[in-house]
């Protein structure tokens, strides 16, 4: 197929971007309705070009005696007669921007850990990477949400009276779990397994150190898969536990795992992460810290209500969306659209925007959020694959980069 489609839904404004790349060298014709006003802005193109028609619920791509053609995800009706703004970049290929014929399918309803894990139930947790098990068959009789990370600082200012919580932390008791941003508490001091030895293991069981003189070395405290390697998080002290929330999947006990692409997966719980943060905070600012207290991304949330679609252009009649911004998975059916976050990013790393990253650091509007080093590394490189994937013109706003994190 000699062009690729890549159409970006606002929900708020029932309004659509949409992109026809061509990746072949020739002259794009728009042919959409109403034709002369399209005509019009094309009549210095040269001949044989391909021709694009924009359809109430489909595109299409002609040229020469082939056309290629591609459905709209169901629910997605455009109004071809609002098309405008037609300009054709290059390098880009043919921008246009059109309305919608009506609201587009409300976004699927993101349940995050607060809402899933319920008292007095069974469950099962799972290392995201293998699937190996980490914690079996534990029922909670508490799950509690976490105050934020500077609560401590907070009381200081509310009351009049010294801190009545000065030293003193917050660790789960027998079948409590508690929840952070990006983490939950475990108590494990009731476990009647004894390790072998203070290097987790993948059982929660396996994760205690035998002494809270293990604890003073950084390694000693990481809780590790025993089967893949991977960390899963870290001992806070002798009887409580910290996991990531990017690391392990928490299934209930009746149910089984099922595995997700990590480069899905770790997409979904960090927009959950922003979009919950932002909602309940009105923040939409955050740094992207690892575990070793390294900053590696800054991120602004841009919005929240977006459909992607797009189209990698199949050899067939008919071309397939597939789930944009998806590199690192193929393709999981004929027609795919996302509920995404757009976001703008700068890395950090290698003293890379080290500026900016201390004055965000000193700025209280600007949010935390803590997650292994390694998957940080991970979220840039997503990030990264996402810009990369976008239109040249779609890649910066502002000197900072675009990309789209899908849930």
């Amino acid at each position: 197929m000699a062009a690729a489609f890549l159409m970006e839904i606002r929900r708020a404004t029932q309004s659509a971007l949409l992109v026809v790349r061509s990746s072949a060298p020739r002259q794009l014709l728009p042919e959409a309705y109403p034709l002369l006003f399209l005509r019009s802005a094309a009549a210095d193109i040269p001949s044989a070009p391909v021709e694009v028609s924009v359809c109430t619920d489909s595109l299409e791509v002609r040229s020469g005696g082939s056309c290629d053609a591609a459905a709209l995800p169901a629910g997605v009706s455009l109004a071809p007669s609002s098309c405008r703004g037609l300009r054709r970049l290059r390098g880009d290929g043919l921008h246009l921007r059109v309305r919608l014929r009506g609201p587009p399918p409300a976004a699927d309803v993101v349940f995050t850990l607060r809402e899933s894990l319920k008292p007095n139930k069974n469950y099962i947790f799972y290392c995201q990477s293998c699937g190996d098990i980490v914690v079996s068959d534990r029922k909670f009789l508490r799950v509690l949400p976490l105050p934020s990370e500077n609560w401590s600082d907070l009381v200081e200012d509310w009351c009049c009276h010294p801190d009545p919580f000065a030293k003193r932390t917050l660790h789960p008791q027998h079948g409590d779990c508690f929840l952070g941003d990006t983490f939950l508490l475990l108590d494990s001091r009731n476990e009647s397994h004894v390790p072998e030895s203070p290097v987790c293991c993948s059982d929660a069981a396996h994760c205690v150190s035998q002494s809270d003189s293990n604890l003073k070395s950084k390694e000693d405290t990481r809780v590790i898969c025993k089967r893949c390697k991977t960390m899963l998080g870290e001992t806070v002290s002798s009887g409580t536990i910290k996991y990531y929330v990017t690391e392990v999947v928490i299934q209930s006990a009746e149910g089984g795992f099922s595995p997700t692409p990590r480069s899905q997966f770790v997409q979904s719980i960090v927009a959950q992460c922003l979009l919950e943060l932002s909602s309940a905070k009105s923040t939409f600012r955050f740094t992207i810290k690892g575990d070793n207290g390294k900053t590696y991304i800054l991120i602004w949330l841009l919005n929240s209500d977006t459909l992607l679609v797009e189209s990698l252009g199949s050899s067939s009649s008919h071309s397939d969306f597939t789930l944009f911004g998806d590199i690192l998975t193929p393709s999981s059916g004929p027609v795919g659209s996302w509920n995404a976050l757009k976001v703008l990013y700068q890395p950090c790393i290698q003293c890379r925007n080290k500026e900016l990253a201390d004055a965000w650091e000193d700025d209280m509007g600007v949010h935390p959020l803590k997650f292994p080093s390694e998957t940080c590394l991970e979220l840039l490189l997503i990030l990264g694959l996402s810009t990369t994937s976008l239109p040249p013109s779609l890649r910066c706003m502002n000197s900072f980069q675009v990309a789209f994190l899908k849930m």
